[in-house]
């Protein structure tokens, strides 16, 4: 089982030491819950890309701080990418940034949210629980985002929602699996963003949402369900 991740920023400098990279993220989170494949890193922020995909089960696209919808060359050229790989019917994991990037290619529309930024702890209404064996009805994930995917693509059916994200998760057949929160994140991560952007949040709902990171989230279990849409649990 081979993986590729395609890395889709750069961490502040403060941030690198300690968390690495959003891949590294990913990476821990995956083998956390039993994955023990192989994963390769390209930073298509930087244009690497690997020479075929051919040998990877999976193609997993990070956050980013960029838009979606951006007209930046990388972006563009990543676009390009993803839209050939949904051609080839392979499969694809997004998050946040990679969760709009591929509604995007697919044509459904992404914007600016109005309610404003979702940020920190986040429940969700969970609307396939038999995906789990528990059957949960919710889900609690660490979100950061300003931008989302304001109407579900083509042939997508709803996994996850709220009333500030309407499609917070959504699948289409065994080919695509995309979320909008952070199940990488960790609490102390989540707080080293939520800090960069203090001024731009206010300070009430920087410290509202601050108190509320603490404690275990379901990173865990959506890394789970990506390892079974993968193929590797």
């Amino acid at each position: 089982m081979k993986l590729c991740i395609l890395d889709n920023d750069v961490l502040d400098p403060a941030a690198a030491p300690i968390w690495g990279s959003y891949a590294a993220m990913f990476e821990r989170l995956l083998r956390g819950v039993g994955f023990e494949g192989e994963v390769d890193v390209f930073s298509a922020r930087h244009g690497q890309y690997p020479a075929s995909f051919a040998p990877y089960e999976a193609v997993l696209l990070t956050g980013s701080r960029a838009d979606a919808f951006s007209s930046e060359p990388w972006v563009l050229d990543l676009q390009a990418c993803v839209t050939d790989l949904l051609a080839q019917q392979k499969k694809l994991i997004g998050v946040c940034f990679g969760h709009q990037l591929v509604a995007h290619c697919l044509g459904a529309p992404v914007g600016r949210a109005a309610q404003g930024w979702g940020v920190g702890r986040t429940t969700y209404a969970w609307h396939e629980p038999q995906l789990f064996c528990d059957q949960p009805e919710q889900v609690s994930l660490l979100a950061s985002h300003q931008d989302q995917v304001l109407a579900l693509p083509p042939g997508a059916r709803l996994l996850a929602s709220n009333a500030h994200c309407p499609i917070a998760a959504y699948a289409i057949g065994q080919q695509v699996l995309c979320i909008q929160a952070h199940p990488e994140f960790e609490p102390e991560y989540s707080a080293f963003l939520l800090g960069k952007r203090r001024q731009a949040h206010g300070e009430a709902l920087y410290q509202a949402t601050l108190a509320n990171l603490p404690g275990a989230h379901d990173g865990p279990r959506m890394a789970r369900l990506m390892l079974t849409f993968m193929g590797a649990a």
